[in-house]
C-alpha cells in the first residue's frame, strides 16, 4: 500500500466522483479505479458504495477515511520536519582545526560570534598536517580550515592561491619547562654544544615546526637541542615537557594555566617567543548560503577579538 493510494481515496471522498478525483490526482481514471479497487483488496473491505449518484462510502470506508486523513497529515507533517532539517544540515559549515585550535580556541570564539549552531568541528582534522587542511578543502571535506601561520618569513612550499582567508586572533609559542627546585627553568635557552637541552619537537613537516625554526635561526645565538620527542599534537608535547623530559614550545593558550600555577615556566626570554596568527582560510569556489553569512559576518569585525598578549611575569 502506497501513501499516494491513501491521497486518492481521500480525494475521492472529497469529490464523490472517480473522474474528478483522477483529474486531481493527475491520473487516468482507469488507473485511479484500479489503485481503489486494489486498497479494498488490501484492507478486505468494500470501501466506496458504487450504487449511488454521487458515489458514498460505505461504514468501513468512512472509517478507512479517517485512517487515511491521519496517516497522511503524519506524512506531511514528517516531511516538512525533514525538509527542515535538510535545510538546517544545508546551511552548517564543517570547519577542521589542529586539536590546540580546537580545545583552547574554538568554544570561545563560537560563543564570541554566536556561531555555536551553524560551525561544526570536522574531528578528523586534528591530526592532520598543514597541506591535509588544503586539501580538504580543495576536495570539499570540509568548508573551512583553522590553522596557525608565521607572522615572521618562514618557507612553507604551500600554494594557497586559490583560498581566501581572514585573520582571526594572534598566538605566541612560548618555550616552556618544568621548573627546578629555586623555582627556575630546569631547562634553559640557548643550551650549549657541550650539554644540548633535549627538545619536545613537533613533526619536522609541520608548520609549528617550520615557525619555530625559522624564529631560531634569526637569533644572534645559536641554540643546541638534542630532539628526543617528535609530535603533530600540542597536548603530547605538554605533557613530555610537564614529565620533565626536556624543553619545548608551546601555544601560550596552551601553556597559560600551568604556568599560572607553577607548573610550568618559562624557558627564556621574550625574543625566543615565537609570533604567530591565527587564519581561517576557505575555498574561493566553495560556496553555499551558510558559508557567505559565515564569512561575511566576520569580515564586519575589523580587529580580531582572539587574541594573546605576554603575561606580567614573562622575562624580558
Amino acid at each position: 500500500m502506497e501513501i499516494r493510494w491513501l491521497e486518492d481515496f481521500i480525494a475521492l471522498a472529497r469529490t464523490r466522483h472517480f473522474s474528478r478525483a483522477a483529474d486531481e490526482q493527475n491520473v487516468t481514471q482507469p488507473t485511479f479505479s484500479r489503485r481503489i479497487k486494489l486498497l479494498e483488496e488490501e484492507m478486505g473491505a468494500t470501501l466506496v458504495n458504487r450504487q449511488t449518484l454521487p458515489l458514498s462510502l460505505t461504514p468501513a470506508g468512512e472509517e478507512f477515511l479517517r485512517l487515511c486523513e491521519q496517516v497522511t497529515e503524519r506524512v506531511r507533517l514528517t516531511r516538512e520536519r525533514l525538509h527542515r532539517l535538510v535545510e538546517e544540515q544545508a546551511q552548517r559549515v564543517l570547519l577542521a582545526a589542529p586539536q590546540s585550535l580546537l580545545s583552547y580556541l574554538l568554544p570561545d570564539w563560537l560563543a564570541t560570534y554566536d556561531l555555536q549552531e551553524l560551525v561544526v568541528p570536522y574531528l578528523r582534522a586534528t591530526s592532520w598536517l598543514l597541506p591535509d587542511y588544503f586539501q580538504a578543502l580543495e576536495r570539499g571535506e570540509c568548508d573551512l580550515a583553522l590553522c596557525y601561520w608565521p607572522v615572521e618569513r618562514c618557507e612553507l612550499e604551500l600554494d594557497t592561491s586559490a583560498f581566501h582567508y581572514q585573520v582571526i586572533g594572534k598566538e605566541l609559542l612560548v618555550p616552556v619547562s618544568v621548573a627546578d627546585d629555586s623555582g627556575r627553568p630546569r631547562f634553559v635557552l640557548p643550551g650549549s654544544r657541550r650539554s644540548p637541552l633535549p627538545l619536545m619537537a613537533y613533526h619536522p613537516r609541520g608548520l609549528l615546526n617550520a615557525a619555530i625554526t625559522a624564529h631560531l635561526a634569526r637569533q644572534p645565538d645559536a641554540t643546541h637541542f638534542n630532539v628526543v620527542n617528535e609530535s603533530i599534537q600540542t597536548t603530547n608535547v605538554k605533557e613530555l615537557i610537564g614529565l620533565g623530559y626536556g624543553v619545548g614550545w608551546l601555544p601560550q593558550r596552551v601553556a597559560q594555566k600551568a604556568l599560572d600555577d607553577g607548573r610550568l615556566v618559562r624557558a627564556g626570554e621574550v625574543r625566543w617567543n615565537v609570533p604567530l596568527e591565527i587564519r581561517l582560510y576557505r575555498h574561493r569556489n566553495r560556496q553555499h548560503s551558510g558559508l557567505e553569512a559565515l564569512w561575511e559576518r566576520l569580515a564586519q569585525f575589523e580587529v580580531p577579538l582572539a587574541s594573546v598578549s605576554p603575561s606580567p611575569g614573562d622575562p624580558s
